[in-house]
C-alpha cells in the first residue's frame, strides 16, 4: 500500500527543526504547499510574489542545512524572505498590515532575522562585516549572503565582492540566477576542477600540506611557489569567471528546485575553508503560470489579484505613475533630444512600452541608481535632455550623483520622482518622504509637485526650459479628478481661497480635497496651492507676512522638507506671527495603509479641518 505523504500545517510552524524529519518527497510536497500559501497571502495582502515563488526549495534546504539561531543569513533586498518567515515560525495572516508581519527581514520581529534592508546589493558588504566581527571575536558560525533577483549587478555588490576576495573572512554567497544573467562555466575540465576544489579530500589534503610546509622557513617559501604555480595553470586551464579571479570557491550551477542537490551543495559550502559562491538556477514565479511567463515585471510586486484568472486588482482611476508616463511619451515623440533612464523601475512607473517605442532613447540600467544619474550627466553635457524616472526611496542612493555630477555643473535634466510621500504597506525601507529635504540641501535644484493633470503637463514641459536639475514629485496614489484652467508660471503658486487672518500653504494633490472640506465647513482661510517647493517667488513670501497664523501642510514629506524651508524664509523676512507645521515626523514610518499613516501623524484632512476650526 502506498504511503500517504505528510502535509505540514504551515500556519503552525514554530521553527525549522522539523525539516530534518521529512523525506525528500515530503519536502517537495511542503514546497508545493508553501507556494499555494504564498499565492493566497499575496493575492489578499499584496507583496513580492515572483521572486518568493522561485526560492522556496533553496530556502527549505538552507534552513535544513544551517542553524539560523546561530548562523546568519542576509537576504539581499530583503524581499525574498517569505518562505524563510514561514519556516521560522511566522504565519502571514496579518501580512504587511499595521502591526503585522513585515514583507522584509526585521530584527525586532524574530531572533532569526539578523539584518534588514529594502534596497538591493547590501548583502555581500553586510555579510563581510558579520564575518569580520565573527573572526575578531573568535566565534564560530556561518554567514550566508543570499543574492540575486537582478540585485547582483549593482556596483555595491562588486565593491563587497572585491573586498571579500582580498580578506580571509569566509562568507557563503548564494547566487540566485533567475533570469540567466550570470553565465555558467563550460567544458568538462572546468567542472572536474571545481568539484575537486570543494571536496573534503582536497580541503584536508591542502591543509595538511600547508601545515607540513610551514614547519620550516624554506618549506614556507616552497609552499608559496607551489601555490603560485597552481594558480598559473588554473587560470590557463579553466574558463575564468570573476569569482575565480577573486579566488572564491565555486559550486554549481545547481538546480535551485532540487532539494537533494541543494543539500549537497550547501553542505559542501559549509565545509569549505574560504569564501564560496553557490550558483543556483531558479525559475522566477515557479508554480504559477502567470508569474512564470511574465517578462515585464508585472508579477514581481503585486497589490492583490485573483489567483484563478490572474487578474491583478487595480482601482478605476489613473495612477500618477501612469499619468506621467503618458505625458512623457507625448514629449518623447515630439522631441528626439529627450532620453529616458530608469534603474529597473520601468514597469512600476508605467514605462514598459518605451523600450519598443523609443528603442535608442530609453535605457533601463537595472538596479544601478548611481550609474543612472551619472549617465544622465554625460548625456546632458552633450546636448541631450535626460529624464530620470525613479522611485523616491531609490533616489536617496544617488544623492552624491545629483549633487556632484548634475547640480554642481547646473546640467539640464528632469527627475520624475515616483512614489513620493507615504507608500503604505512596504514600510520603513520604501517610504518616499525624504527626497524633498535632501534635494532642498542641494543648490541648483528646482522641486515641484503638481496637484492635477494639467499642472503635471505644465511642470513636465517647464522642466525642459533650462532650469538645471528639475525634480517633479508625485505620490503612489491615483490622480484626483480636479480640472483647473489656472496656469502656473515658474516659481509661483495658486491661491485657491482667500481670507484675512489665517493662511494654509498646502502641497500636492491632497490640496483639492482640503479645499472641498474647507468650503463644506464654511471655514474662512486663505488656501495656497504650493506647486513650486523651490524656488518661491519673493512676492508670495511678502504676501504671507500679513497673516497672523500660517499652517504649512505637506502630507508628502517630513518636517525637514518644505515646511522647514518655508518657515526659514518667513522668519528671515521678520515674520512675527504663528507658524504651524503639519507634516510627517522626521522618522522611519512603519507599515500600514496610507490613510492609517496619515491619521497616525495627525495629517489627515479631518485633522487639518479640526485644527483650523
Amino acid at each position: 500500500m502506498k504511503k500517504e505523504l505528510k502535509h505540514i500545517d504551515i500556519s503552525n510552524i514554530k521553527d525549522p527543526t522539523f525539516l530534518k524529519d521529512l523525506s525528500y518527497k515530503e519536502l517537495d510536497v511542503l514546497s508545493d504547499d508553501i507556494r499555494n500559501y504564498l499565492l493566497e497571502i499575496t493575492s489578499t495582502h499584496g507583496g513580492h510574489l515572483s521572486s518568493n515563488l522561485g526560492v522556496v526549495e533553496s530556502t527549505i534546504s538552507l534552513c535544513k542545512t544551517f542553524d539560523f539561531t546561530k548562523d546568519k543569513i542576509i537576504f539581499d533586498v530583503g524581499h525574498q524572505c517569505y518562505t524563510y518567515k514561514l519556516l521560522t515560525g511566522r504565519n502571514l495572516k496579518d501580512f504587511r498590515e499595521k502591526g503585522g508581519t513585515s514583507g522584509f527581514q526585521k530584527r525586532n520581529e524574530s531572533i532569526y532575522d539578523h539584518y534588514e534592508a529594502g534596497h538591493s546589493s547590501t548583502a555581500i558588504s553586510a555579510a563581510n562585516g558579520f564575518a569580520l566581527a565573527r573572526d575578531l571575536n573568535k566565534e564560530n558560525y556561518n554567514v550566508i549572503a543570499f543574492v540575486g533577483d537582478s540585485s547582483f549587478m549593482n556596483g555595491l555588490s562588486f565593491e563587497g565582492l572585491n573586498n571579500l576576495g582580498q580578506e580571509r573572512h569566509k562568507v557563503i554567497i548564494v547566487l540566485n540566477d533567475n533570469e540567466m544573467s550570470i553565465s555558467q562555466s563550460v567544458g568538462g575540465l572546468s567542472k572536474v576542477f571545481r568539484k575537486l576544489s570543494v571536496s573534503n579530500f582536497y580541503q584536508k589534503s591542502k591543509h595538511a600540506f600547508q601545515k607540513f610546509m610551514y614547519l620550516t622557513k624554506a618549506g614556507k617559501g616552497l609552499y608559496k611557489i607551489a601555490y603560485a604555480i597552481k594558480n598559473f595553470f588554473k587560470r590557463r586551464l579553466l574558463k575564468m569567471t570573476l569569482f575565480d579571479l577573486l579566488d572564491f570557491s565555486i559550486i554549481g550551477p545547481i538546480d535551485g528546485h532540487d532539494i537533494k542537490a541543494l543539500d549537497k551543495a550547501f553542505t559542501k559550502a559549509k565545509n569549505t575553508d574560504k569564501s564560496v559562491v553557490v550558483m543556483l538556477k531558479t525559475i522566477k514565479g515557479k508554480g504559477y503560470s502567470y508569474a512564470e511567463n511574465d517578462i515585464e515585471g508585472k508579477w514581481h510586486g503585486v497589490s492583490g489579484f485573483d489567483i484563478a484568472t490572474g487578474k491583478i486588482n487595480s482601482s478605476n482611476g489613473v495612477s500618477w505613475s501612469k499619468e506621467y508616463s503618458l505625458l512623457l511619451k507625448e514629449e518623447m515623440t515630439k522631441n528626439n533630444k529627450l532620453v529616458t533612464i530608469t534603474p529597473g523601475t520601468g514597469y512600476g512607473s508605467g514605462l514598459s512600452e518605451f523600450s519598443k517605442l523609443f528603442k535608442d532613447r530609453f535605457i533601463d540600467v537595472g538596479i544601478a541608481e548611481e550609474h543612472a544619474l551619472t549617465l544622465a550627466s554625460g548625456l546632458a553635457i552633450n546636448g541631450f535632455h535626460p529624464v530620470i524616472s525613479i522611485y523616491s526611496t531609490f533616489l536617496q542612493r544617488g544623492y552624491d550623483q545629483i549633487s556632484h555630477d548634475l547640480a554642481r555643473m547646473n546640467l539640464n535634466s528632469t527627475l520624475l520622482i515616483d512614489r513620493s510621500g507615504l507608500v503604505g504597506k512596504d514600510g520603513e525601507t520604501h517610504q518616499g518622504l525624504y527626497d524633498e529635504s535632501f534635494l532642498l540641501s542641494i543648490p541648483n535644484v528646482t522641486i515641484a509637485m503638481a496637484d492635477n493633470e494639467s499642472h503635471a503637463k505644465e511642470l513636465l514641459e517647464e522642466s525642459f526650459n533650462n532650469h538645471g536639475v528639475f525634480a517633479i514629485r508625485y505620490p503612489r496614489e491615483d490622480v484626483i479628478d480636479f480640472t483647473s484652467d489656472t496656469k502656473v508660471s515658474y516659481g509661483n503658486w495658486i491661491k485657491e481661497l482667500s481670507a484675512k487672518e489665517i493662511a494654509i500653504v498646502s502641497v500636492g494633490p491632497i490640496t483639492h480635497l482640503l479645499k472641498e472640506e474647507l468650503i463644506k465647513n464654511n471655514i474662512k482661510v486663505s488656501l495656497y496651492n504650493a506647486i513650486y517647493i523651490r524656488p518661491i517667488n519673493e512676492k508670495i513670501i511678502e504676501e504671507l507676512l500679513a497673516y497672523k497664523k500660517i499652517i504649512i501642510y505637506d502630507a508628502y514629506a517630513t518636517n525637514k522638507g518644505f515646511s522647514s524651508y518655508l518657515s526659514s524664509l518667513l522668519l528671515n523676512k521678520g515674520y512675527k506671527g504663528i507658524i504651524i507645521s503639519k507634516t510627517v515626523a522626521n522618522e522611519f514610518v512603519k507599515q500600514a495603509s496610507i490613510e492609517e499613516q496619515r491619521k497616525q501623524y495627525n495629517i489627515s484632512i479631518e485633522d487639518i479641518i479640526n485644527l483650523v476650526k
